[in-house]
């Protein structure tokens, strides 16, 4: 199975998960964009490594960094490899001159740590059709905003389980939040359909 090359290409603020952003990936050379919803802490940890801000002391992913490099592991690699039930699974591939081992890892994660090891992020073609969206003609890079429409708002629900989602929408039909009941509704249809 041929991997496909990824970019990070920005990190949107999550307009209806408290806390939560949207990292977005987006196929090497093509218009497909892959929108990841991830934790404030990894979106932090991304964007500064990013931006080349040192913070006054390392971060967690900057101290696994520290910690592989003394030991002469270099990442070579990250393979985001399954989509199930709206969550990502990713591994680190690692070498240490010797072997090449993969370690699981949370998606989040393995982004943060690629970004430390200058190394390229991959996935498969089943997962850029399962969860990727595409960008029309007239959308540029510059316009991630834009992408903070129905179709990431949609996608924000993909990381629970489905019976999260239901007592999340459960919830919001109890609060009279139809709008947010409205997407988790069309989350749990999706899924409906994709396990005929």
């Amino acid at each position: 199975m041929d991997k496909i090359k990824l970019e990070i290409l920005g990190i949107s603020y999550s307009q209806s998960q408290a806390g939560a952003y949207a990292l977005i990936l987006g196929e090497s050379n093509g218009k497909r964009r892959l929108p990841i919803i991830i934790g404030g802490f990894e979106a932090q940890s991304i964007a500064i490594e990013i931006e080349k801000m040192k913070p006054s002391r390392p971060l967690t992913h900057d101290l696994f960094k520290n910690f592989a490099t003394t030991y002469n592991i270099d990442i070579t690699e990250i393979v985001i490899y399954k989509f199930v039930e709206g969550i990502f699974f990713a591994k680190l591939v690692c070498f240490d001159g010797i072997k090449e081992i993969d370690i699981d890892s949370r998606t989040s994660d393995a982004v943060a740590i690629a970004v430390r090891f200058n190394c390229p992020i991959y996935t498969y073609e089943s997962i850029l059709v399962s969860a990727g969206i595409i960008l029309d003609e007239e959308s540029t890079d510059l316009q991630l905003d834009a992408i903070k429409t129905e179709q990431v708002l949609e996608s924000e629900y993909s990381s629970f389980s489905t019976k999260e989602l239901e007592d999340l929408l459960l919830a919001a039909i109890e609060e009279e939040a139809y709008e947010k009941a409205s997407l988790i509704r069309d989350e749990l249809k999706k899924r409906k359909k994709t396990t005929k």
